[in-house]
């Protein structure tokens, strides 16, 4: 009995000190272009001192940001998901030229609806942070894009100076 009493101390103190770190959290936007062609803009808010991966490193670096759409007849994805310019350092961890983004990064997707039937789109984002002295595991987040709650497209063509209005907060998984 005084070893399960010991083991239930140490197991509630262990899990009263550890943390869970979340240093990014996401938001998701929309942007009508016309009447079938829309901007779905995922946005990353950054921690102070953490950085997130673009979803171009090398190989044998860190994990990249990437965004999965789920299949749906309803729509078309139009080219490649873009990113904002970000930071390209030396890294020393990784000993490889990499791009990484601070505080805030913008990802853009451009879609074309071909169905008057869909009304949200669903996808999920893929992606790794580290600061200076860690780095967390692969986080996977669902993303939802509601068409009903899109604003006008604002005529940027770089994904960090689009801006809409309305966001939604995204799920962790």
């Amino acid at each position: 009995m005084k070893n399960s009493i010991s083991i239930l101390t140490l197991f509630i103190g262990l899990t009263a000190f550890s943390q869970v770190l979340k240093p990014v959290q996401w938001s998701t936007s929309i942007e009508k272009i016309s009447n079938t062609e829309y901007n779905l803009v995922a946005r990353a808010t950054i921690e102070s001192g953490w950085h997130l991966y673009s979803q171009n490193v090398p190989d044998n670096g860190p994990i990249p940001t990437v965004f999965i759409f789920e299949t749906n007849t309803g729509y078309q994805l139009v080219d490649k998901v873009v990113e904002q310019e970000g930071h390209t350092v030396n890294d020393p961890v990784f000993n490889m030229k990499i791009k990484f983004f601070e505080n805030e990064a913008k990802f853009v997707q451009k879609i074309k609806i071909t169905s008057e039937k869909i009304e949200t789109i669903k996808a999920e984002v893929e992606f790794m942070v580290c600061d200076d002295q860690r780095c967390l595991p692969p986080t996977y987040v669902d993303l939802v894009f509601d068409l009903k709650d899109a604003v006008p497209f604002s005529g940027a063509s770089e994904p960090q100076q689009l801006d809409s209005t309305k966001s939604h907060n995204a799920s962790e998984r």
